[in-house]
């Protein structure tokens, strides 16, 4: 067997890819996640029970914000902290839960690593610590002191953490800026799984703003590679883009899977929400020198794929 990984969040969308990579490599990986009601545990139970067809596969249920229950994970060589309450707009109306979650959870994730001697941490950060800014694409050398939410300003608060634990603790860290991950087992209530069972169902897309709003989109295969990647680094501290360096509009997705479906669409135009951004793209040149990322699915072959995952997934839930 290969080393002992810690993927917290490792039930989720982004986790059960990492934990599915690391296990078919021959790596153990310790899936520790809450199972938080944000969306439907059922979801993270059938991702569970994928992953538990792996040799090597163990799950404990637990709390980031509680160090008692991370102390029930015994030795592992590295960390992937995925955990997180996530959504910029929920945010605006429960910043003491993300900030509790995102930055008292993330201490104690840290302080695990550090505790554990761990060769390796990679933490999940998020594009949006950029905040709304235009002259794309951004780069990890810009600013990012103004975000736009308090979801992003406890991604930035992470960095930040993660930071000091090497500076002081010589831990070494890799943070991982993704661009709108999409695919396979995405949450359900981010924006292309949204988009996609609205209009296979022959529903009104609720669509906020006018559609103009533009995105690097990164498949979740692409951001699974740059995990795999940044757990090779095992010395020093550093920040990188993960994305396409390519803006899609929201508008543009939206006929892309209606294309897919072979269904036009029907848009229910609301106003804008507080915390959204105009626009985000990725400047990748670093993460491509560094750890060697190079992006391999463009949307259109990633909305291809995806579509035809969810219509699979409709057919055996039916």
């Amino acid at each position: 067997m290969g080393q002992r990984v810690l993927v917290t969040g490792g039930a989720g969308f982004i986790g059960s890819h990492v934990a599915e990579a690391l296990l078919r490599r021959g790596d153990r990986v310790i899936c520790f996640d809450s199972l938080d009601p944000y969306y439907d545990p059922a979801i993270k139970r059938q991702n569970i029970a994928l992953l538990s067809e792996y040799e090597g596969f163990s799950f404990i249920q637990g709390d980031i914000r509680s160090p008692e229950q991370l102390a029930t994970v015994r030795r592992v060589d590295a960390v992937v902290h995925l955990a997180a309450r996530a959504g910029v707009r929920p945010s605006i109306d429960e910043a003491a839960l993300y900030a509790d979650v995102n930055l008292t959870g993330t201490t104690n994730v840290l302080e695990f690593a550090r505790q554990h001697q761990v060769r390796s941490f990679v933490f999940a950060s998020s594009s949006s610590v950029y905040g709304e800014r235009g002259n794309p694409p951004f780069r990890e050398s810009d600013p990012a002191d103004r975000p736009a939410s308090p979801y992003a300003a406890t991604k930035r608060g992470g960095e930040l953490l993660c930071a000091s634990y090497h500076d002081v603790f010589d831990l070494p860290i890799s943070c991982l800026r993704f661009f709108t991950v999409y695919g396979p087992r995405q949450r359900p209530e981010m924006a292309i799984a949204r988009f996609t069972h609205q209009i296979a169902a022959g529903a009104a897309i609720q669509l906020y703003g006018d559609g103009s709003a533009q995105r690097d989109f990164t498949y979740v295969t692409d951001a699974v590679a740059s995990v795999l990647a940044a757990l090779e680094r095992t010395d020093g501290y550093d920040v990188f883009n993960i994305g396409h360096r390519r803006m899609t509009s929201v508008l543009e997705i939206i006929h892309q899977i209606a294309s897919a479906l072979g269904t036009p669409p029907e848009l229910d135009i609301l106003p804008p929400q507080p915390g959204d951004v105009s626009l985000t793209c990725a400047d990748i040149e670093h993460a491509h020198s560094v750890l060697g990322y190079n992006p391999a699915v463009p949307i259109e072959d990633g909305i291809a794929r995806y579509v035809d995952w969810y219509q699979k997934a409709e057919v055996l839930a039916g």
